[in-house]
């Protein structure tokens, strides 16, 4: 059926690229008026409403719109091209045989393709700036090499294909899990007993507007979960950090009156949560600790990287950055303090005044790449580093240094995509094939409910 209306459709386009033929062969008569703006009210309405208003989101259909009249320009673009030049030799050979009518025929098809050209543009403008505006998962790389195509023949058909495929799978993937979720919406299968803590990692905050985790929140919140943020500062030593934590917990505890919470922790923050329990009174107030690609056993280039760069180029650096995120929010931010205790040997010695507490739930999950360029810039220049010194790893942590507690899990990629440090919080809202890392979450969080916790 969609395959019909496309061909259908490009009839109507070709006929309402005719409307000036039209109108100039039936003498601007009200019935070659009426028929050409019947066509025209056809193209618009296309235009306006390509599909069915079936998707289950506003994003979704207008997503799913941009990929129909993507559809729709490359298969009316490829029919009418094919009629002008089959057309195009006869008034060539007609305006060079001379006569008073010689170059009539030309300028018909001359009149015939501007109304053509502009109807086209205006079909795939359309379908591109839907995409562009609603598509997650064409990134800022397709935007930009399908910018660059555009003007190479040939090479821009095959990267429009393209675009239209990811757009496409994204459509389908997104309209699969919002049924899901609306299936399940009921069970509230996150619904646990006690409240979520999601703690980041180094070097990045819980801003508002820009979501460290994704969208794995609106997911957890969608399937019946009661959702918190860490808040604590960007970088800072672990201790510190842990401080920060600890009141961060006694807040929620005030304000909900919920007597623990569930600690799921990235990178870095795991290491904080584990001081925060620990050395800051917090272990009778957290249920359990899942910790997500965290260095427990440290980073061993980040301590040979931190012994071979000159101590004044540290200290710029270390500046630099503190300066800019004391802008952002940062109340005392110490680049050099929180890079420091990643290191094997601060890591190593804090592993011995910080043991797991009882009554604490400890576990851990790592995910791993098997290649450089499965991590997105900076984690595929990072990769080979850390595998020399490290290992197996994801861009920044390795396998061996993230096994922490009772249970540990281990994210194998599937085929030759891997998971690297920032997809598995979702940094970069990509759909990996094989890892739908919404749904590991709502998973994992499901299996503390079913736990009682």
């Amino acid at each position: 059926m969609k395959h019909f209306r496309r061909i259908l459709f490009a009839l109507v386009l070709l006929a309402a690229a005719n409307g000036a033929l039209a109108l100039m062969m039936l003498g601007s008569t009200p019935l070659g008026i009426g028929a050409c703006l019947l066509l025209l009210a056809g193209f618009v309405y296309v235009n306006l409403r390509p599909l069915p208003k079936t998707a289950p989101t506003k994003r979704i259909d207008q997503l799913s719109a941009g990929c129909e009249l993507l559809r729709l320009f490359l298969i009316t673009a490829t029919i009418n091209a094919v009629w002008m030049l089959l057309w195009l030799p006869s008034a060539i050979r007609m305006a060079k045989g001379g006569g008073f009518f010689s170059g009539l025929l030309l300028v018909i098809w001359i009149i015939n393709a501007i109304p053509m050209v502009i109807l086209e543009a205006i079909l795939f403008w359309n379908g591109m700036i839907r995409v562009y505006l609603t598509s997650v998962q064409l990134g800022l790389k397709h935007r930009i090499l399908a910018a660059l195509c555009g003007w190479i023949p040939f090479l821009n058909i095959w990267y429009l294909t393209k675009i239209i495929r990811i757009t496409s799978d994204e459509v389908e993937f997104e309209t699969e899990k919002w049924e899901l979720d609306e299936v399940r919406a009921e069970n509230e299968v996150c619904k646990t007993k006690y409240p979520i803590l999601l703690v980041h990692g180094v070097f990045f905050r819980d801003f508002r507007y820009l979501n460290y985790w994704g969208r794995i929140p609106k997911e957890l919140k969608r399937n019946g979960a009661v959702v918190y943020y860490g808040q604590q500062q960007s970088a800072a030593s672990v201790e510190d950090s842990g401080r920060e934590l600890a009141e961060r917990i006694r807040k929620i505890l005030d304000e909900t009156g919920c007597g623990k919470v569930n600690i799921i922790a990235h990178s870095k923050g795991g290491l904080d949560s584990r001081a925060a329990i620990a050395h800051a009174g917090m272990a009778p107030y957290v249920a359990t600790l899942t910790t997500i690609n965290t260095p427990h056993r440290g980073c061993i280039y980040a301590e040979y990287l931190l012994n071979k760069v000159p101590e004044a180029a540290r200290q710029k650096v270390a500046a630099a950055y503190n300066a800019t995120l004391k802008r952002l929010g940062d109340e005392n931010p110490d680049f050099l303090a929180a890079v420091t205790d990643l290191t094997e040997s601060a890591c190593l010695a804090r592993n011995e005044t910080t043991p797991d507490m009882p009554g604490v739930v400890y576990e851990s999950v790592m995910s791993y790449c098997r290649k450089a360029r499965h991590g997105k810039f900076p984690l595929n220049a990072t990769y080979p580093v850390v595998k020399h010194f490290d290992g197996k790893n994801d861009g920044l942590v390795s396998v061996d240094s993230a096994k922490w507690g009772t249970r540990f899990t281990l994210l194998e990629p599937v085929g030759k995509r891997g998971i690297s440090h920032g997809d598995v919080v979702d940094l970069n809202r990509e759909n990996i094939p094989g890892f739908d890392v919404r749904e590991f979450y709502v998973n994992l969080v499901a299996d503390l409910k079913k736990r009682g916790y």
